[in-house]
């Protein structure tokens, strides 16, 4: 191991030394530019008419992936979409009237409506402001929008359009007009003389202005912002009430991540992220009575447990608390097809509750149907999160029940809500998850993905909207993706293996049909090698779970008795399933290890996505804790069961893997000989606010959870050989990171460690050179560590 830090990146050789193990692969060329694997299928879509496929897709060997297409009537035949094709396609994002055919959509702004038999498509209004999420009223001649904060009506009969609000973004109190200069306003004159479009989108915005007051009524009500922004504005079908969210921000201070190496030739700054616990959000709800004119405030306050506080201030009884409400972040108010009811979600801003309320409309009251609750934080499939919300919420056609998405099983499913009776039902009980549900056409079906059959594997399902007999429509092990076409006869599956990348497939929406390949993207070079296919296991962790795994497992003739811990990152991620790994480069490199010697395991530590909400908790306030004994487990497996020798360890991974190797190596030196950490979190009160203030809490609330959970206080324990690796531009994992723990291994004397830089990369490395001199150095680390030293 090389005993110095490394300032600037050199390219190290990796020659195997006397290893006699060879491989068909390399460092080289499993890192090269990706093209050399073939061309992938992404993005897919279809088109408005059920007849062509759309995907991002690049047979021609072109910079980058274009949109190309499959014709139903001719699938065997891939074509590119010119650019006159693709600035005609309709989008299928839009709204569609009951018996579906029209649909109004809204596109760069304007407001289209087509007519799905002629196929014409015809603007409806061109306004100087961007128009969006246009829907079709109960009445469906009318269409609503939101517009420059406000919300609209179009009659399609009369061609007339109403503003329903009238929301302004100034404070009410008359304004102090600005004093211009004699040369301001010259040049401002000048200016609009000499340039044309510059004028032109003066005047369009004067006259936007004009055209909402010439609709305004006298006596219109006027709703002032104070400041404060506009979301998630919703409008009831009946157009009788709108919905939104007044949200006021105090932006934290901004960290800089300089960029040594920009085009201008100086070091300019990269403005990013603020760190935990620097976000000041607060939000209120509201509702718009039309018929009123009269904007109301819902009162939050008297949500049941609103003033409880979480379990883990016991920790810390001599501070002195006050009893209060928690600050609350609403969603999107979602009203009933009849525009009669209304509901909300509804959570508190330390993520730990989470609330589904009926909204009276007459008098702005609220009634709580469903409290959620959970000591770590709500999240989940199909949950959302505090910020941005993108929960499962609605309502079925029969006005009576909500449907929504809740872990209270312990695993994320699909229940519906009597709002009358108060009876719950949990639609698809067991111990899986549900992902993505969305109703049929005629709202008589659910669609929805899950892993009924496995952990590791995702299955498309139909499902009576009530509830009963789930019937499987595809059945291709592995992931299948399914964009389900809009007349639903046919399913577009992007399915991948544990082995091999994604590919398309055509399939009737009929259980028991047989699906249809349409591409075949491996290139020669990638297909001649015989990618294997590693085991999927499980081991039993030391309070009793059993713990899923990949296990690369190296031919007897070549085991060298070495073993290779790889920690995947993102923290709630899978990656011991059935379907090829957004790691291919990881698992290439696998490959190759395997190739010379190594076992390699791969484990879905407690954090991981997949296994439920005890699994999802289990590292809450200790990262470092569970997460880290599932690998020092994982390792007891290795050595009592595949031969492994105990000085022979090293463990990798990027991200939070980079932080598990950071604890690994610094807490369990006498377990791990070596260890790559890679864009490594080294300080958690130094990440992100919407990561991590859910795990850890805040930093001066519960500083016990940080100081446990950060690698910094642990750098004295570091015994084996470290290699760092950061992207000098990591906007995510700040370089700060490593700068701060290579200040501390140094005040600690501490030598067998070696840190590497890459100036032009950011957290997701781009560039081919970059991987394989990080990769490189792993592969030289672990050949060097753990079998020339032994």
């Amino acid at each position: 191991m090389l005993r110095y830090l490394s300032v600037f990146v050199l390219f190290l050789s990796c020659s195997l030394h006397s290893f006699s193990q060879s491989s068909e692969l390399s460092v080289e060329k499993i890192m090269q530019d990706t093209r050399w694997m073939g061309t992938f299928p992404s993005n897919v879509k279809w088109g408005i008419h059920s007849e062509n496929i759309y995907f991002d897709y690049n047979p021609e060997d072109h910079p980058a992936d274009s949109l190309h297409r499959i014709n139903l009537k001719n699938p065997d035949k891939i074509l590119l979409v010119s650019a006159k094709e693709k600035r005609d396609l309709i989008p299928n994002r839009g709204d569609f009237n009951s018996s579906r055919s029209k649909m109004i959509f809204s596109d760069d702004g304007d407001l289209f409506i087509y007519d799905m038999r002629t196929r014409e498509k015809t603007v409806l209004l061109d306004l100087p402001f961007y128009i969006r999420d246009a829907k079709f009223m109960r009445n469906e001649n009318i269409i609503s929008f939101e517009a420059d904060n406000n919300a609209f009506l179009y009659d399609l009969k009369k061609g007339s359009l109403k503003q329903l609000t009238h929301i302004k973004t100034g404070s009410g109190k008359k304004e102090k007009e600005k004093e211009v200069s004699a040369k301001h306003e010259w040049l401002e004159n000048e200016n609009l003389k000499l340039l044309e479009v510059v004028n032109q989108r003066k005047q369009d915005k004067e006259n936007a202005k004009a055209y909402l007051e010439s609709i305004k009524a006298k006596d219109d009500y006027v709703f002032h912002l104070s400041g404060k922004e506009i979301r998630n504005l919703n409008i009831s079908p009946t157009g009788d009430f709108v919905g939104f969210s007044l949200i006021e921000r105090e932006r934290g201070r901004a960290t800089m991540v300089p960029n040594y190496v920009d085009e201008s030739g100086y070091t300019e700054n990269l403005s990013a992220r603020s760190k935990v616990g620097e976000v000041g959000f607060s939000a209120e709800l509201a509702l718009y009575d039309l018929k009123k004119d009269s904007v109301f405030m819902i009162d939050l306050s008297g949500l049941p447990g609103i003033k409880d506080l979480p379990d883990y201030v016991s920790d810390y009884p001599d501070v002195e608390r006050e009893e209060k409400a928690r600050e609350i972040i609403p969603s999107q108010i979602h009203f009933s097809e009849n525009g009669e009811q209304a509901v909300v979600n509804l959570r508190s801003k330390d993520n730990k509750d989470r609330w589904i309320a009926l909204i009276d409309l007459n008098t702005a009251e609220i009634k709580t149907l469903e409290r959620q609750r959970d000591e770590a934080w709500l999240a989940g499939p199909g949950i959302g999160n505090t910020f941005y919300g993108n929960e499962t919420l609605g309502w079925l056609p029969d006005n009576k029940h909500i449907y929504f998405q809740s872990e209270e099983s312990g695993f994320s499913h699909l229940y519906i809500l009597n709002i009358e009776t108060g009876v719950k039902t949990d639609l698809t009980p067991g111990k899986y998850e549900v992902f993505d549900p969305q109703l049929s056409n005629d709202k008589k079906n659910w669609y929805f993905t899950s892993s009924q059959i496995h952990p590791g594997e995702r299955h498309f399902y139909r499902m009576p909207v009530m509830g009963g007999k789930m019937t499987q429509l595809t059945s291709m092990e592995g992931k299948n993706e399914v964009k389900l076409s809009p007349d639903e006869k046919y399913l577009a599956i992007t399915h991948s293996y544990i082995n091999k990348p994604e590919e398309l497939y055509l399939k009737p929406n009929k259980a028991g049909a047989k699906a249809k390949q349409l591409t075949s993207g491996q290139s020669e070079a990638f297909s001649a090698y015989n990618w294997k296919e590693p085991q999927l296991v499980t081991f039993k962790a030391r309070d009793g779970a059993q713990v899923p795994a990949r296990l690369y497992k190296p031919e007897e003739n070549v085991k060298n008795d070495a073993a290779i811990v790889f920690v995947h990152g993102a923290g709630y991620l899978q990656n011991a399933h059935k379907w090829w790994s957004s790691y291919f480069r990881e698992y290439m490199f696998h490959n190759l290890l395997t190739d010379l010697g190594y076992t390699v395991i791969d484990i879905d530590y407690r954090g991981s996505a997949g296994y439920g909400r005890d699994w999802r908790t289990g590292i809450y306030r200790h990262m470092g804790g569970k997460d880290l004994t599932d690998q020092v487990d994982g390792v007891e497996y290795l050595i009592e069961n595949h031969n492994i020798d105990p000085e022979k360890v090293g463990i990798y991974g990027g991200s939070y893997g980079g932080f598990i190797t950071l604890m690994a190596m610094f807490t369990n030196a006498e377990i791990f000989k070596a260890g790559a950490a890679l864009r490594s979190v080294t300080d958690w009160a130094h990440y992100n606010h919407g990561y991590t203030s859910n795990i850890l809490n805040r930093p001066w609330e519960d500083p016990i959870a940080y100081r446990r959970s950060s690698p910094i206080y642990f750098a004295e324990g570091l015994e084996g050989d470290l290699l760092i690796a950061h992207g000098m531009v990591d906007t995510n994992v700040q370089f700060q990171d490593v700068v701060r723990l290579a200040q501390r291994l140094i005040e600690l004397g501490k030598d067998d460690w070696e840190l590497a830089v890459y100036p032009v990369e950011g957290h997701g490395f781009v560039e081919p050179s970059s991987w394989t001199d990080e990769y490189s150095r792993i592969l030289e680390l672990f050949n060097e560590s753990l079998l020339e030293k032994n």
